[in-house]
């Protein structure tokens, strides 16, 4: 099996079309087997004087070999999911769990790093090997290996538990969101509808040899309902749908119900930051953030909530009348977007459907990577003949001066058997190796735009563009590393509230008119999107600002508050309630489930941190706002944001990369500027 195993050879990218499921299980019991016993054989060479190549480089290696493996199969599952892949995925996650766990309570490994730490070494090493160091002894102490052998043991559990949990939480969402689809065979239902959703549609029915067209909730085909459609009831189906996916609600109301799954994991959080002395759940998350306390936290999102309510208010009120004016006098949830795209045209004679033709994918990316070439001075050309797991990936490389840096793949298109939402892998980490060879980094992009239709090229809305960009952010964080230790490389060891910094501070160059010219042309005459569209485009890009800062801060609060008061009796909807009764301006149904699908804080990294968009928003807004005052394609700035932030990954504490950069801390003035939630804006 090892010789006909793709997981178990050397590779530089991953085979992907050769991994089967029944690589995974013998592939991760292999390297687990022969991790243990190469952990054992590290300990008994350094027993004495630890060193940092005998010691982290070893483990880092070790590491590197398991990352090998499970990072393609781990990427597989979430983007081309099947019920064999699955099952293998899931048989390997209690195994690597404990194995994680029996790491972090090795006492022999955690006394090898003290002594290391301890040793007149350290005087010779870089900030970001003592970062790496400090880091490793901190998550020792984390991982429970103070605690009590019972205790310890309990800890494994827990977290086994939680890796099951979680990893089901996704498995069904994404069960329930393929569960519900609508035939349509009458077309007058579809009235409102663009040409590139219908189209769309009818490419879905076809591919289940259907006539007609096929709604489904995968996010193009629902946004396209709740934004164009003019059938009311139509609306309000496919909203009680989407938002009671995975609960005990809706249509599927209890086939694939998340409801029993979110108690548990808030359970066995709660018992594990106890375990680890800590009162609950949101200070465990935040020995590892930026942010000092919950205190700090809940202080700064009550503040923004405070400051952004008024425009919240107006910008509903303004809906509401405008709504009226057209006939609905009772605005419920599923008609929010829909008028509201009505009131963007009113307004500003724009809607996002018009700007697509200016954003074919080609033409995107192209001034995307123009745009990178002036600020970093990197070159990005795409590759061809590689491995992947579906047609429509595409590879890039970056390189500088003649040398390559690193690749990244980008998955781009909604599809069946895909997770939803958008994000960036690290898949390979940027590192020195014992042999002493610089490894260089890869990275995942992975999104779910509307794919090309009838013969066009894709083409994006500007909100698509908008994410596009947030995410290559996330990729020249982890690309553009110059720190060669893998704790600390790219986006490792960055705490998970300064980590969305480089990717929301990309968003802004979607907005500057010089960016603009870069990455607009329209898709059949190549002309530059019009002056007159483009300052249509500036003028509403802070409509509804307001209602959107209050949606935000629903989620973050919620997020939080959920994890600083669970077990106080209330349940998972009283706590949203009492949120949506503090900050939203407009409360859903009865019915709406969204914590059901909120994978984010059940199934992502994102528990008691989903605070870390606003926060790392302010960041991204100040870091800007230097650009604004230098130009936005200033070389010199460029570079500095570059070597202050990019390069220096997780060396360094967040603040201390930023004041380099800034000149001093951040201020949220420049935030509340940007979104028009200011007196002065």
């Amino acid at each position: 099996m090892t010789a006909s195993n793709p997981l178990l050879q050397a590779f530089d990218l991953p085979p992907y079309s050769a991994i089967r499921p029944e690589h995974v299980e013998p592939a991760i019991d292999r390297i687990l087997a022969d991790n243990r016993a190469a952990i054992a054989q590290t300990l008994a060479d350094q027993a004495d004087t630890p060193s940092w190549d005998g010691l982290v480089l070893a483990l880092d290696e070790l590491g590197e070999r398991l990352g090998r493996a499970w990072s393609p199969v781990s990427h597989l599952n979430a983007v081309c999911n099947s019920p064999e892949l699955r099952a293998a995925y899931e048989a390997c996650l209690p195994k690597l769990s404990a194995y994680w766990t029996e790491m972090g309570q090795n006492r022999a490994l955690c006394d090898a790093y003290k002594a290391l730490a301890a040793s007149p070494a350290t005087a010779g090493f870089d900030v970001a090997q003592k970062t790496v160091l400090e880091h490793t002894l901190r998550d020792f102490h984390l991982s429970g290996i103070d605690l009590p052998e019972e205790q310890q043991k309990r800890y494994g559990e827990i977290q086994m538990r939680l890796s099951e949990l979680t990893s089901r939480f996704s498995n069904q969402l994404l069960d329930a969101t393929q569960a519900w689809t609508k035939h349509v065979t009458d077309e007058s239902a579809l009235a409102g509808l663009t040409d590139s959703a219908r189209a769309q549609m009818a490419q879905a029915a076809q591919a289940k040899g259907l006539d007609g067209w096929l709604i489904s909730l995968e996010f193009p085909s629902y946004y396209a309902v709740m934004t164009y459609a003019d059938d009311r009831a139509l609306r309000e189906e496919l909203y009680a749908a989407y938002c009671t996916r995975a609960s005990d609600q809706g249509p599927n109301a209890g086939q694939f119900d998340n409801g029993p799954l979110m108690e548990q994991i808030l359970d066995l959080r709660r018992e594990l930051a106890r375990l680890l002395g800590y009162p609950n759940y949101a200070e465990l998350s935040l020995a590892t953030k930026m942010a000092d306390s919950g205190e700090q936290v809940l202080g700064f999102l009550r503040d923004l909530a405070a400051r952004s309510r008024p425009f919240a208010e107006k910008d509903l009120a303004e809906l509401r009348a405008f709504a009226a004016e057209q006939g609905c006098g009772d605005l419920q949830s599923w008609d929010v977007g829909y008028y509201s795209e009505k009131l963007r045209q009113a307004r500003y004679s724009i809607s996002q459907e018009q700007l697509r033709a200016y954003f074919p994918i080609d033409k995107v990316l192209g001034g995307l990577f123009a745009m990178v070439q002036r600020l970093y001075g990197i070159e990005i050309r795409e590759l061809a003949d590689f491995d992947s797991w579906h047609p429509d990936v595409r590879l890039f490389e970056i390189r500088e001066n003649g040398e390559h840096v690193g690749r990244f793949f980008f998955d781009l298109y909604a599809r069946a058997n895909k997770r939803g939402g958008a994000w960036m892998d690290g898949a390979r980490d940027k590192r020195r190796n014992t042999a002493g060879e610089l490894v260089s980094p890869v990275a995942n992009l992975v999104c779910n735009f509307t794919p090309a239709v009838g013969g066009k090229p894709a083409l994006l809305t500007h909100d698509e563009v908008t994410t596009l960009f947030h995410e290559f952010g996330h990729g020249l964080h982890h690309l553009l590393t110059r720190i060669e230790h893998a704790g600390a490389s790219g986006i490792s060891g960055v705490p998970w509230d300064a980590v969305e910094l480089p990717s929301q501070f990309m968003e802004n160059w979607c907005w500057e008119p010089e960016g603009l010219a870069l990455i607009s042309g329209h898709y059949q005459t190549g002309e530059p999107l019009p002056q007159d569209l483009l300052e249509k485009m500036l003028a509403a890009k802070n409509f509804q600002s307001g209602m959107m800062m209050a949606r935000q801060l629903e989620f973050s609060l919620f997020d939080f508050e959920l994890h600083v008061h669970h077990g106080d009796g209330r349940g998972v909807l009283e706590v949203l309630k009492g949120i949506r009764d503090e900050v939203s301006v407009m409360q859903p149904p009865a019915y709406n489930r969204f914590p059901n699908s909120f994978s984010h804080i059940f199934a992502g990294g994102y528990a008691a941190g989903y605070y870390s968009y606003k926060w790392a928003e302010v960041l991204s807004a100040d870091a800007f706002s230097r650009f604004e005052e230098d130009g936005v394609f200033n070389p010199v700035t460029g570079q500095a944001f570059r070597e202050a932030i990019l390069a220096r990954g997780g060396s360094q504490d967040p603040m201390v990369l930023f004041v380099d950069f800034r000149g001093r801390e951040p201020s949220i003035d420049a935030l509340l500027r940007h979104l028009g939630l200011s007196a002065a804006a």
